[in-house]
Parts: C-alpha cells; structure tokens; sequence
C-alpha cells in the first residue's frame, strides 16, 4: 500500500511540474518577411470593423536614408495577412509608425520623418555601417530631390474614416511610436518625445486634422542621467489614463540596468501626472493593451541575453510584478530586435508582433553589420494570458 501511495505522490509532483513548465505560447508567426529589406518598428490596432492592421517601416538599414512605411492587413483575425501597401514614402527616411482607431471607422496613423545629410552619416560611431554603404548613402542625401525635401522633416499624420482602406493627403501631427486613445468626448490624446528630449510630452486635439496643444510634460527625476521616452497610454475602465515609458540612460547602452520601465497615471485626462515610478520590468519599449477580462498587458523587448521579446500581465494596470513576466522568445541572435505590440485575438488569446531576424541565419556581431545577412522581419506571437489568480 505504501509503494501505491509513493506512487501516486510521485505522480502528482512530475504533472505539477510538468504544468509549471508548460509555455503560454501557441505559436510564432511571419506577418512579412524579405532577405534583403530591412522590416522594424511595428505598430498593431484592431480597426472598427474588426481588421488587425500592422503598420512598420522598411528599409535598407536601420539608419537608412529611404525608410517607407508599410500597412498589412488580417481580415481573419490574424491567420492570413494581405500584401503590404505603402502607407507613407516621402523623399526623406520615413519611421516610427503609431496607429490610434477611433469610433465610426476612424484610424489615426501617425510618424516620424528624418532628413540625413553626408555630415550625420560620416559621424555616426565608427564601425556603425561598412564605409562604402556610408558613402553610397552620401550619394542618395546630396541628389537636388532629396535636399529639396527637407521641409518635409517631423511628426506628420494620416487620418483614415473607413479602418485604414484609405487616407487623407499627409497632415500636421505628433509621432507615438504605439500611437495613443481617443477619450470620450472624441478628443485624442497621445504621449510624443522626439522633439522633447528631456520629457515626454502630452497632446491633445479635438480634431487630428488640426493643431495638436501640449497639456503636460512628464519627466525623470534625473533627467542629466535618465531619459524617458518612447511612451505608450492606455486608458482603464475607471477612466485613468496610465502610461508606461522607456528609461534610457546618459550615455546610450543596450543593456544598461537603468532601462526598466517607468510609469505613470493620470485621473483627470492627461493634465496632471502622478511621479514616474521605475517598475521591476527590466526592457523597451512599452506597449499596453487592455483585456476583454480588464487585465492588462504590457510587452516589451529584451535586448540583452537570452535576446527576445516579452510580455508581463497586470491584474489592475497599476501593480507590475517580475513574477507575472512571461517570455514569448529567447531565441534572437543580437539586440537588432523589439518594439513589440499586442492586440487580443479572443478573451485570453493575444497575438504580440515585433522585429526581429531569423535566429538561423543573422550574425552575432553586428559592428559593422553583415550587408548580405538576412534582415529583421516583421513577426508575431500567439500566446495564452493565465487565469486570473
């Protein structure tokens, strides 16, 4: 009788272990993917009719002179993806899409646009790109277009009434990164950083097609030391609005312990803010999504070994636990990852997209990077939230 109960008690403790062990994830996907073509910075919304439409830059090479950016579209929620059509492609390196959807078909795409010149490639810390990619970027940012197009620099937006099918003509804006919420009245809010340096900045406008008015700046205590930026907002049920922002440090390093994430809320719209506060969460940059069960999720990437990308679930939007990260890979080869963003596919079932190179064919090292590797590409987890506790 004794070995029986050893028996069962051993059984027991392998199929609680066997549990503990078990992953959230379902499976990875490719939403686009090309050798040559460099594929970064994703932005992911579900429109009002019910498409997931993923916004990202493509590119010869992270600093690239001639970024476009490209939208894809799920009209199945998530199982197929249509073929990416340009969404913005000036002259200049156009990045850093953020998608906000609205209500009656309404999607606010919104971005950032680069002008190079021969004197910032040539500056850039040495071992950064071959010699002769520098100097045929120096080519492309001396022709008489290019230069011709420098008014063209900044935060710009474009503003879709039937879920990103079409879009208005380029308009005035704020970039977003993730992109931002509309509030009940109809206004938007976003958090921007680009021009701030030293804060994040909080915009609001009745109108997307007209002036966007700062109603507060969010900052570090440590603004000599400690950057915040590339924010991401979400409002709860309640009414608060919280925001989670990157922390990067002075001077710039990958894998710097400063770089958990910062967050903050407000109660009254966006006029005020409570003090950042540095979480457990140790990555970049954040992206917050609210769950049909009033969860949140908060994903970020992780550039420092194991490389990949992670999610971390919050019972309230409030409280972020280390205990309550999930990793949805560790199988990057390098840092050239990230931004990831999630969108919910059913109750407790959410796809996470992010950039990030085939594992089997990128190199380690990446100063200079390889010009024949196999660029990043623009993939996707899905994944299983746990029961609420």
């Amino acid at each position: 009788m004794k070995y029986r109960w050893l028996l069962v008690s051993l059984m027991v403790l392998f199929l609680f272990s066997c549990q503990k062990r078990q992953t959230p994830v379902i499976r990875h996907i490719q939403i686009y993917a090309s050798h040559d073509e460099y594929c970064a910075w994703p932005a992911v919304a579900r429109a009002g009719n019910g498409d997931i439409l993923v916004a990202f830059s493509l590119n010869e090479e992270h600093l690239g002179p001639d970024g476009k950016i490209m939208l894809v579209r799920s009209v199945d929620n998530g199982k197929s993806w249509s073929k990416p059509e340009i969404l913005l492609d000036t002259p200049l390196d156009d990045r850093d899409a953020g998608l906000t959807v609205g209500e009656n078909g309404v999607v606010l795409a919104t971005f950032w646009s680069t002008f190079w010149s021969c004197d910032k490639y040539r500056n850039l810390p040495p071992k950064s790109y071959p010699d002769e990619m520098i100097e045929k970027w120096c080519r492309f940012v001396n022709r008489p277009e290019y230069l011709a197009a420098e008014n063209l620099e900044g935060q710009s937006g474009l503003l879709s009434g039937d879920n990103g099918k079409s879009w208005s003509e380029r308009l005035p804006g704020k970039d977003t990164v993730k992109g931002g919420i509309q509030l009940a009245d109809g206004s938007f809010l976003i958090g921007s950083y680009r021009l701030e340096r030293d804060f994040v900045g909080i915009y609001r406008t009745d109108d997307p097609r007209k002036e966007w008015k700062k109603i507060a700046e969010v900052k570090s205590e440590n603004p000599d030391s400690i950057r915040l930026g590339e924010p991401h907002i979400l409002q709860l049920p309640s009414g608060r609005i919280i925001m989670m922002m990157r922390a990067t440090p002075k001077p710039y390093a990958n894998d710097s312990d400063v770089s958990h994430l910062y967050f903050s809320y407000s109660d009254d719209e966006g006029y005020t803010w409570a003090k950042p506060q540095k979480t457990e969460l140790w990555g970049y940059p954040p992206h917050l999504l609210l769950l049909s069960d009033g969860r949140v999720v908060c994903s970020y990437g992780y550039r420092r070994e194991p490389f990949g990308q992670r999610v971390c679930v919050s019972g309230d939007g409030m409280t972020w636990k280390k205990e309550n990260e999930i990793v949805l890979r560790a199988d990057a080869c390098n840092v050239d990852l990230g931004y990831p963003a999630s969108v919910e596919l059913e109750p407790g079932i959410v796809l996470t997209v992010y950039y990030q190179p085939d594992p089997d064919d990128c190199p380690q090292e990446m100063h200079p990077p390889d010009p024949h590797r196999s660029r990043p590409d623009i993939l996707g987890t899905i994944w299983k939230v746990p029961h609420k506790k």
